[in-house]
């Protein structure tokens, strides 16, 4: 595992849910600062939030130590929380329900295992820069 160390703070928005979304990320290491962003036409919040962590991770160049930092509870819960029963039960939910952005989630686990990262919240439209 690379020393390098990053710390990301990612963001994904919906206007009307579905409807058209955005996804953003800054990723600050030591002085510099990367912004990156993008967007879809017809998507869900959700999915915009999922592809903001899985967009910043994506955009690392070799395994690092990362501070992940999400306003989303789906998120942070899904990775920390969920995805382990997620993959037990063959991407099921406790319900025996198919787990909604399946694809986006298998993604993200994959990014998520090639780096280091502690998944931090951020309450959302608090002030915090």
């Amino acid at each position: 595992m690379s020393e390098l160390k990053v710390t990301i703070y990612t963001d994904g928005a919906c206007k009307g849910n579905p409807g058209a979304g955005g996804w953003g990320a800054v990723l600050i290491y030591g002085k510099t600062i990367k912004k990156i962003y993008g967007g879809k036409k017809e998507t869900t919040n959700n999915q915009m939030e999922l592809m903001a962590a899985i967009k910043a991770l994506e955009a690392l160049t070799r395994p690092c130590k990362v501070e992940l930092f999400t306003d989303s509870k789906y998120v942070k819960n899904g990775i920390e929380s969920w995805l382990a029963s997620w993959k037990k039960n063959n991407w099921k939910t406790a319900a025996k329900k198919p787990v909604k952005n399946v694809e986006l989630w298998q993604e993200l686990d994959r990014l998520n295992a090639k780096h280091h990262v502690k998944w931090g919240w951020v309450k959302g439209h608090s002030g915090h820069e």
